[in-house]
């Protein structure tokens, strides 16, 4: 919950361009989020299916408005943050259509959007994680260039290319693997 309500006021933040705060709530935003998932994976009695259902999506959110945000202050081209959030709503409409799939009759909305009723989870493939560590380190380095005045590196814009690479690549393997990165909970 804590990142999702960062996420707006990292966006106004880097849209008044006051990239000293936003770097740092940042770095809050990124410690919560280590510290959520250093308590759900050593206390099991910290693990909910909200808190399942809420992760990827506070994550979502967050990298969504971050690269707004960014491309917005022209830190980050128009190009890769297209790609960003298309590949994501792809992904986000493919769970959707695999929750529908999954759940059993009576298909209620409020069955649909209740996170207990679990059916189906995505695992993500291997290039999906280096994906998603190479575009928080994009976030990060973009946020610091104006601090640290480094807007017009090479090394940035090679960082631009190696995120749109492993963007296309983790799009890709979603859509190779398919079903085999798809795993049914429950039939039910």
């Amino acid at each position: 919950m804590a990142r999702m309500g960062l996420a707006p006021v990292l966006g106004y933040l880097i849209a008044e361009e006051n990239f000293n705060v936003a770097l740092g709530v940042f770095v809050l935003a990124g410690v919560t989020d280590l510290l959520d998932g250093f308590i759900a994976r050593n206390w099991a009695n910290q693990k909910s299916a909200l808190g399942s259902a809420l992760d990827p999506l506070a994550d979502k959110i967050l990298i969504s408005v971050l690269y707004v945000s960014l491309t917005c202050a022209h830190l980050i081209p128009v190009s890769l943050t297209s790609m960003i959030i298309l590949r994501d709503v792809a992904l986000i409409a493919t769970f959707f259509y695999v929750r529908y799939r999954t759940l059993s009759p009576p298909r209620t909305l409020s069955r649909y959007f209740n996170p207990c009723y679990a059916t189906a989870h995505l695992k993500p493939t291997f290039i999906s994680k280096v994906n998603t560590a190479v575009q928080l380190i994009l976030v990060a380095a973009s946020l610091a260039a104006p601090v640290f005045n480094y807007v017009d590196s090479i090394y940035l814009q090679t960082l631009w290319c190696i995120t749109g690479f492993t963007t296309i690549s983790s799009a890709y393997s979603y859509y190779h693997y398919g079903r085999k990165t798809v795993q049914v909970i429950n039939n039910k």
